[in-house]
């Protein structure tokens, strides 16, 4: 790249004299954005596009990415200008997914109906601490942190398709035990609001280019708590994921990384919460309206079996 620049250079008028030259006045050539991508072709485009979907409906309530926006295939008059967003899926649309770090992006679609485009760009090197004069050592960081990001991206996705962790590894997470090197530590019980909404906010996307800090747990964690959440508290429940084994602290710094045992008991635990159990409490609420009862197949379900269950122990009493 230096090469072409300082062939064309000595082609095109420049703003530097003869005196300027030999004072040692020169160009240097800086990144104004930088951008890497993968892609991924599907051997079943239909099932490819089924499985990005899934990632999309998955990643609203679960990955919480900062935008999810779908691109419409069709040309667009004057009068429909300005950005379009939407969260419905119909035939002709294209899914994007997009997630945001600072002054970079990663940005994921479907790729002319068969391939999974995964890029990140990032427009301001500082973010990551490299230079931004262009030489092989920034071009290699650079290429690398995308290429990072990328990776543990699509890794992500994979391991929200995984399966559930199995009963072992759920008893070692929801009760109280010791780590390896025998320290002891404090059970994160299901359904407690503090456990679910501290792993509800770490499996962000906005987490995987450099992890999390202590004062971005708090940030994430207090919009989903009723009650305050102290940096003490975010402190002592880092400590509590790390004996767990759901989080590693990245070396020299203050941030941390889930690992994929972590994401995947943080996506099993918000997933079952959010999706099955609470929906379905309020599905078998005595209270729900009839007219909402009628809709719905679990409900109607449910109180029929109610009823059941009462007949058959009135008919053993009227027995006995």
């Amino acid at each position: 790249m230096n090469n072409f620049f300082w062939r064309w250079l000595h082609r095109l008028p420049s703003q530097f004299s003869s005196a300027d030259w030999k004072a040692g006045y020169v160009y240097e050539l800086a990144f104004r954005q930088f951008e890497i991508s993968d892609t991924y072709v599907f051997d079943r485009p239909q099932a490819g596009r089924m499985w990005f979907e899934g990632v999309i409906r998955d990643h609203l309530d679960i990955g919480r990415p900062d935008q999810v926006m779908l691109i419409f295939d069709r040309r667009l008059n004057r009068s429909a200008a300005g950005p379009f967003r939407t969260r419905v899926l119909t035939e002709g649309v294209d899914p994007t997914l997009c997630c945001y770090y600072k002054s970079s992006r990663i940005k994921q679609y479907f790729k002319e109906g068969r391939a999974l485009r995964t890029e990140t760009v990032i427009c301001n090197t500082q973010d990551f601490g490299i230079g931004r004069r262009v030489c092989a050592t920034n071009w290699n960081a650079l290429r690398a942190v995308g290429e990072s990001a990328n990776r543990r991206l699509c890794d992500a996705e994979s391991a929200d398709a995984l399966p559930a962790p199995d009963v072992v590894t759920f008893h070692q997470v929801t009760r109280p035990s010791n780590n390896e090197d025998g320290l002891y530590t404090p059970a994160l019980r299901f359904g407690d609001p503090r456990v679910m909404a501290v792993l509800a906010s770490l499996v962000g996307f906005c987490h995987l280019l450099e992890g999390f800090s202590n004062r971005q747990l708090v940030q994430h964690t207090t919009p989903l708590l009723d009650t305050p959440y102290a940096t003490r508290q975010a402190t002592y429940d880092l400590r509590r994921l790390k004996r767990k084994g759901l989080i590693l602290k990245t070396p020299h710094s203050h941030r941390y990384q889930l690992t994929p045992l972590g994401r995947r008991v943080a996506v099993l635990f918000t997933k079952t919460y959010g999706r099955v159990l609470a929906p379905g409490l309020i599905l078998l609420d005595p209270k729900l309206p009839e007219h909402l009862k009628r809709r719905n197949p679990l409900a109607t379900a449910w109180r029929q079996l109610d009823g059941a269950l009462d007949d058959f122990t009135n008919r053993q009493l009227l027995a006995a």
